[in-house]
């Protein structure tokens, strides 16, 4: 696995900001997926949160004094700086910013600051005019500088009952940031497609035909792969999910701007994952107006619409990409898997097993076979995030064989 906390020692440095108690979410969160986690807290962050706190939530002593007594042999900011994978300061106040571009050391978490070789990530948290200040932007950039990341602002209300800049960013997207730290960018280069969700074949105005897709798997490949370094373009259909950060999104209905949207785009491509469940019909004739239930047919006339992973199957070889497909299997799994395999000359296909519970639509885990030309990978019951990463792991492997050939 790439992309998990898992193991990872994270070192939190929290100072005196009301934000602080957030804080506290993020490192329950941190610990719930095994990272090992250490937090430092400055004086000031101690009259807004009780160290207690964070050291139920971490399971570790929380560390605050320069000079404390105990486990003073092993020379606390020396040790943390050793041990850390990655060192977040959140939230960031003005304060500390500005001892930190100064490279100050005065206490535990700027000592510690100077001392490790981890990245440092700097959330920073505070009331608008203060953040927008010429002294606290310079101070940032001296940062940006000397190789931190600065998480961008959120605009919103704060504490102070004010709008604008300086809102301590969102869990979702610290998270997904400090996983892109963490990982392995062996996907650094590569240009990957995805398609995810459903698509929406109109009958009336306010009918259509549809699936029971919630785009969760494909939009796992696209954070995923993102994390890992690819430049990621995501054609998605209608979900009720957040386009994953630094990935580009292409908004689609219908299977027809499905097909459009992934001509355009293919060309450019050196991998293209073809998650989405896209309709195999549309109504033949859909309605003008809205369909009166007296008035309504009880005959529906279906065409089919266009295989568009046939059609980059007869594409791949002239246009160089790699092309990995699903197949959504509710018998005969492996016997399907291969046929879909060859008659859509595919180098990867994922089969899934939609009858499961655990593994059918909308479910937050999954369990897929992988099935190429060597062979079949059974993967295991695993969340869709650890799957996406299983199924990069097995594309990293293809693309260093295309490569030798």
């Amino acid at each position: 696995m790439h992309t998990t906390f898992a193991g990872k020692r994270i070192v939190v440095g929290v100072t005196g900001s009301i934000a602080a108690f957030k804080v506290a979410g993020w490192v329950s969160s941190l610990t719930k997926e095994e990272a090992r986690v250490a937090v430092i807290m400055t004086d000031s962050a101690c009259r807004f949160v009780a160290p207690l706190t964070f050291a139920a939530l971490s399971g570790e002593r929380v560390h605050s004094a320069l000079f404390a007594e105990e486990g003073a042999e092993t020379i606390p900011h020396i040790q943390l700086a050793r041990e850390a994978d990655l060192l977040v300061i959140a939230p960031a106040t003005a304060h500390t910013i500005a001892r930190l571009a100064h490279g100050l050391a005065d206490d535990l978490l700027t000592c510690t600051v100077l001392a490790t070789r981890a990245q440092v990530l700097v959330c920073p948290a505070m009331n608008s005019q203060m953040y927008n200040h010429p002294a606290v932007q310079e101070n940032i950039e001296k940062l940006k500088g000397y190789g931190y990341q600065i998480l961008t602002q959120e605009s919103g209300r704060m504490a102070c009952r004010e709008e604008g800049p300086g809102r301590l960013p969102e869990w979702e997207l610290v998270r997904e940031v400090m996983l892109q730290i963490l990982a392995v960018p062996d996907l650094a280069g590569e240009k990957i497609l995805v398609t995810a969700g459903p698509t929406r074949e109109p009958l009336d105005p306010a009918r259509f035909l549809s699936n029971r897709s919630s785009g969760k798997m494909g939009y796992s490949l696209a954070r995923t792969a993102r994390r890992r370094g690819a430049e990621v373009t995501l054609i998605t259909g209608p979900t009720a999910l957040a386009c994953p950060p630094g990935v580009r999104c292409v908004e689609i209905e219908t299977a027809r701007e499905m097909h459009e949207a992934v001509l355009a785009h293919c060309r450019q491509a050196s991998v293209i994952v073809k998650a989405a469940a896209v309709s195999d019909f549309r109504p033949a004739t859909p309605f003008a107006e809205k369909v009166k239930k007296e008035q309504a047919d009880l005959q529906l006339s279906l065409e089919q619409t266009t295989d568009i992973l046939k059609e980059l199957g007869k594409l791949k070889k002239k246009a160089g990409f790699l092309l990995v497909g699903f197949a959504a299997e509710s018998h005969n799994h492996v016997a399907e898997g291969e046929k879909k395999l060859k008659k859509k000359n595919l180098d990867l296909i994922a089969i899934n097993d939609i009858g499961s519970v655990d593994t059918g639509f909308a479910a937050d885990t999954n369990q897929v076979t992988l099935l190429d030309q060597d062979g079949i990978s059974p993967l295991p019951l695993v969340s869709k995030e650890q799957t996406a990463d299983l199924i990069w792991d097995h594309v990293v492997r293809l693309l260093a064989k295309k490569n030798k050939e």
